[in-house]
């Protein structure tokens, strides 16, 4: 079971962190990614860490303004985001992959197995 928290809303150019509490297996067991959904839009990628931690990936559209990290040993994943824009307006989920190879992630969101219930993200101009 994935849980989100920490969204909210904000002005452009603030800042948020959010965070991804897990249940059940082993943390470690999965890759986890995060992806947002804007009203009327597919849900899109925004970043991805592997189960070791080692490599980080990011959608152009939010390079060199988020973070993803994660803490295997506190089974919680984060996604700190700054400089926020209105297009970054959406509802974040995190998600977790059983990936197979522990030095690398997906992108790609029918690879995640599991998913948190979203928590909303707004920034206004």
């Amino acid at each position: 079971q994935l849980v989100e928290s920490g969204g909210g809303l904000v002005q452009a150019g603030d800042s948020l962190r959010l965070a991804c509490t897990a249940s059940g297996p082993p943390f470690n067991n999965y890759a986890l990614g995060w992806f947002r959904q804007a009203p009327g839009k597919e849900r899109q990628f925004v970043a991805a860490v592997s189960r070791n931690g080692a490599s980080k990936y990011y959608a152009d559209s939010v390079k060199g303004r988020f973070t993803i990290s994660r803490d295997n040993a506190k089974n919680t994943g984060r996604l700190q985001m700054s400089g926020l824009k209105p297009g970054d307006t959406a509802v974040y989920y995190c998600a977790a992959d059983q990936h197979e190879v522990s030095y690398t992630a997906s992108i790609t969101a029918s690879d995640y197995d599991f998913w948190g219930q979203g928590t909303q993200v707004t920034v206004s101009s």
